[in-house]
């Protein structure tokens, strides 16, 4: 109790309020992550919708990366007329409006010509991290449909913190941070 009321006290010290962080909208972040990083690419896609049926309306390039995704799933799961069917429904159309889409579908595609997807040139297609590259690329257009950062502000600070030491280093001596995790300090030599 005594470390609830100490967070609280410090919230209120530093003028932050829980009611800020929509929990709601960071569960949600996360089903939808995890249903793409399990193979549940139409789930995700439902579960998009019911957030905001813009993000998908207005990003067709996740919407084909989703569906690319998905693809690769009835392959893994060695569901190859379904996937055949898919591929030429769904995707070719997409592919024939976009040539980046079209060699992506053509790549996905390929896997299918290869009785052993470990022999295939493109088998990192079924490996978890084109999941969680999709995950991923769905995760920041949600935050960015939010009007959220896609990156943490933490990383971007610190990234900014550096560019600005760099840009320092060429014009005066300071207090140099050599340290970003312990914040350790070099005196300037002069």
């Amino acid at each position: 109790m005594q470390k609830l009321q100490r967070s609280s006290k410090w919230n209120q010290e530093r003028n932050v309020s829980l009611a800020e962080i929509d929990l709601a909208s960071i569960e949600d972040r996360m089903a939808v992550n995890k249903a793409v990083q399990s193979g549940n690419v139409e789930d995700a896609i439902e579960m998009v919708n019911d957030l905001n049926p813009e993000i998908l309306k207005t990003n067709p390039q996740l919407f084909f990366h989703l569906q690319q995704q998905r693809l690769i799933e009835l392959i893994r799961n060695e569901k190859f007329e379904e996937a055949l069917e898919f591929a030429q429904e769904e995707l070719a159309p997409r592919g024939e409006e976009n040539e980046s889409f079209l060699e992506d579908l053509e790549k996905t595609v390929a896997l299918l010509a290869f009785e052993e997807v470990s022999e295939c040139p493109v088998r990192e297609l079924v490996d978890v991290s084109q999941r969680l590259k999709t995950a991923s690329e769905v995760n920041a257009a949600i935050l960015t449909s939010q009007s959220h950062e896609k990156d943490p502000k933490l990383s971007s600070l610190l990234k900014m913190l550096i560019w600005v030491q760099d840009q320092l280093d060429e014009k005066v001596y300071y207090p140099r941070i050599t340290n970003l995790s312990t914040a350790s300090l070099e005196n300037p030599a002069v």
